[in-house]
Parts: structure tokens; C-alpha cells; sequence
């Protein structure tokens, strides 16, 4: 296995991406702060290209690529954010790439990732089946698989958020940012941890995929059992690159039920005028459960994306419901 990534890593991501993402904005909002009882700031990845922070550790990747490796494209399997952000990668730097998704990803995501020039293959909607397609694809075309998070090149990208964060906000107590596969939490952790050893690093993960959680708290790799949550970008499980990092530099994983989660993402619509999607709202979830040790704080979000299927919404659906009782 590579090195775990550094925080020099992170910083040579920001320089070799920058021609290619956004540097999005650092949002506040007074109503979420009197809300939460803490002064709250939102880094605005939804408002990345793609809609999501995944541009940066996929374009990261592929941008380090040699030139004989790059030119035999890229393979990956992702339940969408990932396919879009790779495809566009791969675009930019003219080479092809070959997306693996499970059937049930959004529509949203799947018509994106075409958008970008991505060639989508379906699969079941699990994590063997992910893999063996993905693998197939490979021994076919000859391409470079980019893993969505277990790849240091993808970590050291995804820091480069929290690192434009710590640059404007550099007196932050608390960073949370949400936790599926843990590419995005370990970039985080590196950053946070580098800069600001004192700042609590918090996961927030839905209850019915609570795989990190679990983890954290035995101290070994735990499985990802069914993952039945609307929080589609967060179905997968961690690694055991990502687990080693968050075992070293994140403080907890806080839990949030599905109830939790479309409340956090209503208030964010209507209070912040901001489209985002469940995954990313897991992380405001947190805040607003309230907990003793976030009160009075100055906390850090991570909004990881704003890809949201705009005909199931959940806060639409209830009301829709409640209107027909």
C-alpha cells in the first residue's frame, strides 16, 4: 500500500486542480447559527463543478497520471458523484473513461456522468458486484481503475476542501464532513489535523449505514451490512486505507436518522437559498442534534454536493402525503 497522504500532498492537489475546479464559497447563515447555539460555516462543495467536492480528488487522480497510463482511460464504479466527477477528469485531460453503476443510482447522476462523455455500465446494486464489473471492464480495455476513495491521489484531493476552508476560517473548533467510503473524512482529518491539531474532526453518517461508526468504536474494519438510507452517496463502506487514517486523526462518528437528515436538508434550503443533497446534509444533521460538545463552538461544515433528484424529494413527498390525509 502507498503512503497515507500529507498534508504536502494536499497542498501539491490544490496547485495541479486549480485550473480546473472551483474555489467555492464559505457560507454563513444567522437563523442556522441562533438554531444550532454555534457560529456555522458552510464550505459549499454543492456550488462545485460536477455538484459535488468529488472534482477534486477525481481530477487529481487523473491529472497524475503518466501519459502512457492516462491514455489507456479510466475505470471506476461509483454510485454517481464519483462517475460524474471522473468522466469530466477524464474529459478534460481527452482520454476515455468507463463508469460502473449500480441500477438504482439517481437518474440525475446517471445523466450526468453521459453529459460528461462517461461510458456507464449497470450492475446490482451492491459493492461485489461494483468490483467484479469493474474488474471486467479492466481486463477488457486495459484502463486504470481510480477507486473512489481508496486512492491517496483521491484523498489528497478531497483535503484540498478543508484546506480552502482553514484559509479563510483558520479559528474553526469543530470540521464535520459527512462519512461513506472515507476518501472525503480522511482528506478532511489530514487537512484539519495539520493545521489546527486542536479541532475536533466529526463523521456524520446515517444511522442505516452506520459502518464507520461501528468501526470507530471496535477499533477493527466493520462491514457494511444493507444500506436502506436516501442518502445514496453514502452506501459504501471504508477501506482499510481510509479506516487507518480516521482511527488516527478523526475524533468520532456521530449517527443521524433519516428523519434528521431531511430536516437538516429543508432548513438549508429554505434558510440558506442552497440546493443540497441528503449525503451532504448528514453533516448539519449533526449540528442540529445539539450536542453539548458543539454548543457555543466555531464549526466547519463540509456541504459535499447538491445532486439532488429533483422528482423524489423527501420533503415533497411527506407534504404530499400530509395533503392527501
Amino acid at each position: 500500500m502507498e503512503p497515507l497522504p500529507t498534508l504536502d500532498a494536499i497542498r501539491v492537489a490544490r496547485q495541479r486542480i486549480a485550473p480546473h475546479i472551483h474555489r467555492t464559497p464559505v457560507m454563513t447563515c444567522a437563523s442556522l447559527d441562533r438554531m444550532a447555539g454555534a457560529t456555522l460555516f458552510f464550505k459549499c462543495e454543492n456550488l462545485q463543478k460536477t455538484g459535488s467536492f468529488k472534482i477534486r480528488g477525481a481530477t487529481n487522480a487523473v491529472f497524475s497520471l503518466p501519459d502512457e497510463m492516462a491514455r489507456r482511460g479510466v475505470v471506476t464504479h461509483s454510485s454517481g458523484n464519483h462517475a460524474a466527477a471522473l468522466a469530466r477528469a477524464a474529459r478534460e485531460r481527452g482520454v476515455p473513461a468507463w463508469i460502473v453503476m449500480p441500477l438504482n443510482a439517481p437518474l440525475a447522476k446517471c445523466r450526468a456522468v453521459e453529459g460528461y462523455g462517461g461510458q456507464i455500465t449497470f450492475c446490482e446494486p451492491t459493492i461485489a458486484a461494483r468490483e467484479s464489473t469493474a474488474k471486467q471492464i479492466l481486463e477488457k480495455t486495459g484502463a486504470v481503475l481510480v477507486h473512489p476513495y481508496d486512492n491517496p491521489d483521491i484523498i489528497a484531493g478531497q483535503g484540498t476542501a478543508t484546506l480552502e476552508l482553514l484559509e479563510e476560517v483558520p479559528d474553526l473548533d469543530v470540521v464535520i464532513a459527512p462519512v461513506s467510503g472515507g476518501g472525503l473524512l480522511s482528506g478532511t482529518a489530514i487537512a484539519a489535523k495539520s493545521l489546527r491539531p486542536q479541532a475536533r474532526v466529526i463523521g456524520a453518517e446515517p444511522a442505516n449505514a452506520d459502518d464507520a461508526y461501528r468501526s470507530m468504536r471496535s477499533g477493527r474494519l466493520e462491514p457494511l451490512s444493507a444500506a436502506v438510507t436516501m442518502a445514496d452517496g453514502l452506501r459504501a463502506g471504508l477501506c482499510q486505507r481510509t479506516f487507518d487514517i480516521l482511527r488516527e486523526r478523526v475524533d468520532e462518528v456521530v449517527l443521524v436518522s433519516e428523519e434528521e437528515i431531511v430536516n437538516a436538508m429543508r432548513h438549508t434550503w429554505e434558510r440558506m437559498k442552497l440546493i443540497v443533497e441528503p449525503s451532504s446534509a448528514v453533516a448539519f444533521a449533526v449540528v442540529l442534534k445539539n450536542l453539548p460538545a458543539l454548543a457555543g463552538k466555531h464549526i466547519g461544515i463540509i456541504v459535499s454536493g447538491g445532486n439532488v433528484d429533483l422528482e423524489r424529494l423527501p420533503f415533497a413527498s411527506a407534504e404530499s402525503k400530509a395533503a392527501g390525509s
